[in-house]
């Protein structure tokens, strides 16, 4: 675990619900990530665990192919408490810079408020001049993907986007970031051991995308499962044969920090994710 707390500190420059700092660590500029305060009112919840979900989530992303954002645990100590942070390197600098969906969907369709209405954010995709159309439809369906099999309920417009290299005036689709929601991360360690497998199935299989159809947020598994878009089937059958359960397991066991209690929950959930997909994936 490394210990940020004397690292040199910034004026913060990033945005998002999340206590965080911005901090240099080995001459990189990482946004470093706090337990987040308490959301669920009349619930005393004393820690959350998105730190563990961003860097668990991220290194999924990463094990299945995915360039992926660099994170790192490690502790930050304030007023003689020590919280258990996630820190995400910058991957921008003076020639890359990032431009997330909600700022492209701007500069399309004058006519129309862009949200995240599927067949909006396909729109967006099929009329920008700046984006490889058809290489972005794959990318996004590839997360969408991995996003279902970690869990993931907040990938909106602000937290996926594009690389502009300045020099070659490129596009490219951005490093995945952002994965601090999956693996439940509200779920307290008390919490979980109070659940029966019942109740864990349906933690693991009823999540909700940001992402919308016809107004109503996609269900992952019954969307993926009804196989009733080909673009999303393909992904499926590119992604599926990337993820090594096995060594997905071995890097949550590998994480000291991490209680026992919650690293058997989180290998349960994706466990039970992997067998939902394996089966929709055999049948296509």
């Amino acid at each position: 675990m490394v210990d940020f707390t004397n690292c040199i500190e910034e004026m913060n420059q990033y945005k998002g619900s999340e206590k965080k700092k911005t901090l240099i660590y080995n001459a990189n500029r990482y946004l470093v990530k706090f337990p987040d305060p308490v959301r669920e009112k009349n619930k005393n919840i004393s820690y959350i665990n998105n730190a563990f979900s961003e860097y668990i989530g991220s290194h999924i992303f990463q094990m299945i192919g995915f360039e992926t954002q660099n994170t790192i645990l490690g502790i930050y100590k304030y007023k003689e408490k020590e919280k258990n942070v996630c820190a995400c390197q910058d991957f921008t600098d003076q020639n890359h810079v990032l431009y997330e969906f909600e700022s492209i969907a701007l500069s399309t369709n004058p006519d129309k408020k862009i949200g995240t209405e599927l067949s909006d954010i396909m729109e967006v995709i099929a009329e920008s001049k700046l984006l490889p159309t058809e290489t972005i439809k794959e990318k996004f369906w590839d997360m969408f993907i991995v996003d279902a099999f970690i869990g993931n309920p907040d990938r909106h417009n602000a937290n996926w986007g594009f690389l502009l290299d300045i020099k070659t005036n490129k596009t490219s689709f951005a490093p995945i970031y952002d994965c601090g929601s999956c693996l439940n991360p509200m779920q307290e360690d008390a919490d979980i051991v109070a659940l029966d497998r019942s109740e864990i199935k349906n933690l693991a299989l009823n999540i909700f995308s940001c992402i919308k159809e016809q107004g109503n947020r996609i269900a992952y598994f019954s969307y993926i499962k009804s196989k009733k878009n080909e673009a999303c089937n393909q992904s499926l059958k590119r992604i599926f044969p990337k993820i090594d359960m096995p060594k997905i397991d071995s890097f949550i066991d590998s994480i000291d920090c991490i209680s026992n209690i919650r690293k058997e929950f989180y290998k349960k959930l994706l466990e039970m994710r992997y067998s939902v997909l394996k089966e929709i994936y055999q049948e296509l």
